[in-house]
C-alpha cells in the first residue's frame, strides 16, 4: 500500500515536535451487500473505505490526523498536522523500519470478490425464501449478504512495518410474524472470518428458518411475568450479557481512568469460582479474530477472569501507558477515521462441568433465555438492561410455555457472582460492537449457564 521509505519519511515528520512515538495506519476496504425484500433483490452496493492517520504520543499526549491523500505528499502533510497540534519541539530519533509477517491464522478458500454477484444472491435467496415459507403468520422477511475484505498497514517508529487482510461474511436474515393482532420479529445473523465457504457449514435455509421460527413463536406468546427469578441463559449470543455488563469494563479505556468497576481489583476474587471469561483474537476463522490488532501488536489469547479472580484487562498501547502495563493486542478501530481503543474480539465464558438438563431442573420456577437481544450498559456502574428476544418460563424443572416482552435488569458485578451453574457447550454469536472507536466485529460466546437470581422485567 505505501512503501517503507515513504513511511519512514512520514514518521519523522510525525515526530519532529519532540513525540515520543509516531504511528501510520493506513487502509483500503471494500464492503460488499446484497440486499433483498419482498422477495427480490433490493440493491446491490458497494463501498470503499481508503485513507490514513498519523498519531503521535508524548507521554500521555496523544494527537491524530487523518486524511484521504494516502500519497507520499498527502501524508507528509498529514504527519505535519499532527506535529504542529503536539505542540514545540525537537527531534532526535532514527527510524528503521523492518517488515514482519506474523502469519495468517485465518485461511480463506472461496475470496467473495471473486464470486459472481448471481451465485451471492442464489445463497441469499435459500435462506430469505426458508424464512418466508415457514409459516402462514409471517408477514415480512427481509435479508442481506454482506462481505468485507479489509486491508491495512501499519508502521511505527518502534521500527515496525506490517500488514494484514481481512476478510468477513455473513448473512443476515430478520422475519415479522403477526398472529391474532400481535406481532414479533425474529432474526439470525451469523458471520465468519471466511471467504464463501462459511457455506459448506452454514446452511443459508437454517438461517432462515431460525428467524421465523422465532418470530412465529414469540408472536404466538404471552407476557412475561415480572420478578426476581433464577434465569438461564443459553449458549451462544446469550454471551452478550458478560460482554455487555462485564466485558466494556475490562477495556483499558475505562480501566485507566478510573472509570469501572472492576478497575483496581487486579488478583482479587470478583465472580463465582465456576466464571472463568477469555477474550481471545485467535480463534481460527472466529467472526471477532485479528492476526493483528490496530496497533500493530499480534492478537492473544487473553484469560481475563479464572476462577472467579480478576487476572487481566483488555489493553491498548496508549492506554496501557497510564496503566504501567503492556498491550494485549486489543486495540481494534472501525476505520482510519477513528482513534484506536481497547476493544473485545472474541469473548466468552469458558465450559464448565454442569449438564444442561440439570441447569434446567434446578429451577422450580423461573426463565429460561434462549436468545437474548440487545440492550444497554453503564460500563461504571455495570447496571444493564437487556431485551430477552426469546424466553420461557421454567416450572418444576422443566421449559413450558414461551413468553414475550422480557427483559433482565442488574449489575454486572453482582450477576457475575450469581452464576453458579454453567454448562459444558460454548458456542457464540456474531454481532457489531460500538464504542469510541467505531464500530467493530465481535464474537459472544458462553455455555448455557444458571443466574441464581435477577430481575426480570415483563409488560
Amino acid at each position: 500500500m505505501i512503501s517503507r521509505e515513504i513511511c519512514r519519511k512520514v514518521l519523522l515528520r510525525a515526530v519532529s515536535t519532540g513525540a515520543d512515538y509516531a504511528e501510520i495506519f493506513a487502509e483500503n476496504t471494500v464492503n460488499h451487500n446484497i440486499s433483498m425484500i419482498d422477495s427480490k433483490v433490493e440493491s446491490i452496493r458497494d463501498a470503499v473505505v481508503a485513507g490514513a492517520a498519523v498519531r503521535v504520543y508524548k507521554g500521555l499526549r496523544s494527537v491524530m490526523a487523518t486524511t484521504v491523500d494516502t500519497s507520499e505528499s498527502g501524508l507528509l502533510r498529514c504527519a505535519e498536522k499532527a506535529a504542529e497540534a503536539l505542540g514545540q519541539g525537537s527531534a532526535a530519533m532514527d527510524i528503521v523500519l523492518r517488515e514482519r509477517l506474523f502469519g495468517d491464522i485465518h485461511p480463506i478458500r472461496i475470496v467473495p470478490s471473486s464470486v459472481a454477484n448471481a451465485r451471492k444472491a442464489e445463497i441469499l435467496k435459500e435462506g430469505y425464501f426458508a424464512a418466508k415459507d415457514y409459516h402462514e403468520a409471517v408477514t415480512q422477511v427481509s435479508g442481506n449478504l454482506l462481505d468485507v475484505d479489509h486491508n491495512i498497514l501499519i508502521a511505527t517508529s518502534e521500527g515496525l512495518y506490517t500488514q494484514d487482510r481481512q476478510i468477513r461474511t455473513r448473512l443476515m436474515i430478520s422475519a415479522v410474524a403477526e398472529m391474532d393482532g400481535e406481532t414479533q420479529t425474529g432474526s439470525c445473523n451469523p458471520g465468519r472470518r471466511m471467504g464463501l465457504e462459511m457455506f459448506d457449514t452454514v446452511n443459508p435455509k437454517d438461517v432462515g428458518i431460525r428467524a421465523a421460527k422465532q418470530a412465529v413463536t414469540m408472536a404466538g406468546a404471552g407476557y412475561c411475568p415480572a420478578g426476581v427469578m433464577p434465569v438461564a441463559i443459553e449458549n451462544g449470543f446469550g454471551g452478550v450479557i458478560f460482554h455487555e455488563a462485564c466485558g466494556h469494563s475490562l477495556e483499558a479505556s475505562a480501566v485507566a481512568y478510573g472509570l469501572s468497576q472492576f478497575a483496581g481489583k487486579l488478583g482479587q476474587k470478583i465472580a463465582n469460582e465456576k466464571v472463568t471469561a477469555i477474550d481471545d483474537g485467535t480463534i481460527p476463522n472466529a467472526w471477532g479474530s485479528v492476526n493483528i490488532d490496530d496497533e500493530g501488536t499480534p492478537s492473544r489469547k487473553n484469560v481475563l477472569i479464572e476462577k472467579g479472580v480478576l487476572k487481566s484487562y483488555m489493553i491498548d498501547k496508549f492506554n496501557g501507558r497510564r496503566m504501567g502495563m503492556e498491550s494485549t493486542g486489543s486495540s481494534r478501530r472501525q476505520s482510519y477515521a477513528f482513534t484506536p481503543t481497547s476493544r473485545m474480539t472474541n469473548t466468552y465464558i469458558a465450559p464448565g462441568t454442569d449438564k444442561n438438563e440439570d441447569i434446567i431442573a434446578s429451577m422450580e420456577y423461573g426463565l429460561y433465555a434462549k436468545e437474548m437481544g440487545g440492550g444497554s450498559v453503564n460500563p461504571v456502574t455495570g447496571e444493564f438492561n437487556f431485551a430477552v428476544n426469546e424466553g420461557y418460563l421454567v416450572r418444576n424443572g422443566k421449559i413450558c410455555e414461551p413468553v414475550r416482552g422480557a427483559s433482565l435488569v442488574g449489575k454486572g458485578s453482582e450477576v457475575i457472582r450469581k452464576i453458579d451453574m454453567v454448562g459444558t457447550e460454548l458456542d457464540m454469536g456474531q454481532g457489531m460492537c460500538g464504542s469510541s472507536s467505531g464500530s467493530v466485529p465481535t464474537n459472544v460466546g458462553q455455555p448455557l449457564i444458571r443466574v441464581s437470581d435477577i430481575t426480570v422485567g415483563g409488560r
